[in-house]
């Protein structure tokens, strides 16, 4: 199928998934939005959300988009407030392409070697 609406997509599909993102995921008793809670509040396999994800329906993306927008939200906050063990939510974060990175890199722009300026302390007597 190319394009169009999903096949078991109807009304009050559509209507259940706009109220799971809009905070019926808090309702429902999730700690955070998910696709697959989203699954669980129009009762349908992860399998047809992920078909439905890969077709060509702006309503659909929206309402994925949404979630994900939220659930990336609610780990920032509730992992900077210590309302979420930190490991999780950085975990559930690289999801969202945050990732811990250190640059031990030991050379200069562009692969060059380091430039250092000499930086001299003088003290004057008054």
């Amino acid at each position: 199928m190319s394009g169009g609406r999903p096949s078991s997509w109807t009304e009050e599909i559509q209507q259940d998934a706009w109220d799971y993102a809009n905070g019926g995921w808090e309702k429902a008793g999730d700690m955070i939005p998910s696709a697959v809670g989203l699954c669980i509040a129009i009762n349908l396999p992860k399998s047809t959300l992920y078909d439905w994800s890969k077709q060509d329906d702006k309503q659909f993306s929206d309402i994925l988009g949404l979630i994900n927008a939220k659930q990336q939200n609610v780990l920032i906050n509730k992992g900077l407030s210590g309302d979420f063990n930190s490991n999780i939510a950085k975990l559930v974060l690289g999801k969202h392409g945050f990732h811990d990175k250190t640059d031990s890199t030991h050379s200069g722009a562009d692969g060059g070697p380091m430039e250092f300026t000499e930086i001299r302390n003088t003290i004057v007597d008054p």
